[in-house]
């Protein structure tokens, strides 16, 4: 009898899509309240995902999407270094 290894998927902010956790980006809000993204998706804090791209991103920032899953208000500055970030990782 074989075992099948369970994949686990999250949903995308933006998006909406349910897609492979290693595929996504995780923006977490750590417990001193900052907003980051997280590389290696075992950082301490509260996570949301999104997909690696662009657009992605911009549907999350317009429909609010990551400051509903963070349960926090996110500056603008936060967003513009976010999408910095998300640039570099892209490339």
């Amino acid at each position: 009898m074989s075992v099948t290894k369970k994949i686990p998927q999250r949903q995308c902010t933006g998006c909406g899509e349910m897609k492979n956790k290693k595929e996504m980006i995780r923006v977490i809000r750590t417990p001193e309240e900052s907003i980051v993204i997280d590389t290696t998706g075992k950082k301490n804090g509260r996570g949301a995902y999104i997909c690696k791209s662009a657009e992605c991103f911009q549907k999350a920032v317009k429909n609010r999407g990551l400051e509903r899953s963070l349960k926090v208000s996110i500056p603008h500055e936060v967003y513009e270094e976010l999408e910095k970030e998300l640039s570099g990782l892209e490339s």
